[in-house]
């Protein structure tokens, strides 16, 4: 027979209230972060500010969205390297070459989101009318 997990047996439930519960969770997330990690407060800080020149310096609606989403990706690789460093610090403080490489390659995301940053706002600031 087959091991089926049955919905009806997870923590968050289903139907509409899973998606209350997972809504609750992603705030908490939220709140740790802000609450935990300086990086993820340096970077959102610095996210409102940008969001101003964002509406400035582009040219179209989806150059807009460009300059925004490469913001909120800071963000979104900020947090994965934040909850890979919270889970392998839980797992053991002992020096570990696998917890190692597992932080490691979340500070290597966060790195390259902040290249594509780098290059999209770079670029709308050279192509820019001044």
């Amino acid at each position: 027979m087959k091991n089926v997990i049955s919905s009806v047996n997870k923590p968050n439930g289903k139907g509409i209230n899973r998606i209350i519960k997972a809504t609750h969770c992603s705030y908490k997330g939220f709140i740790a972060a802000w609450q935990y990690e300086s990086a993820f407060r340096q970077e959102f800080v610095m996210a409102i500010i940008l969001l101003p020149f964002a509406i400035i310096l582009s040219s179209s609606i989806s150059h807009l969205f460009l300059l925004i989403s490469s913001l909120v990706f800071i963000l979104f690789a900020e947090i994965i390297n934040s909850a890979v460093e919270a889970l392998a610090d839980a797992v053991t403080l002992d020096h570990n070459i696998l917890i190692g490489r597992a932080k490691d390659l979340g500070s290597a995301a966060v790195f390259i989101s902040l290249s594509i940053f780098t290059t999209v706002w770079g670029y709308a600031i050279y192509s820019y009318p001044f």
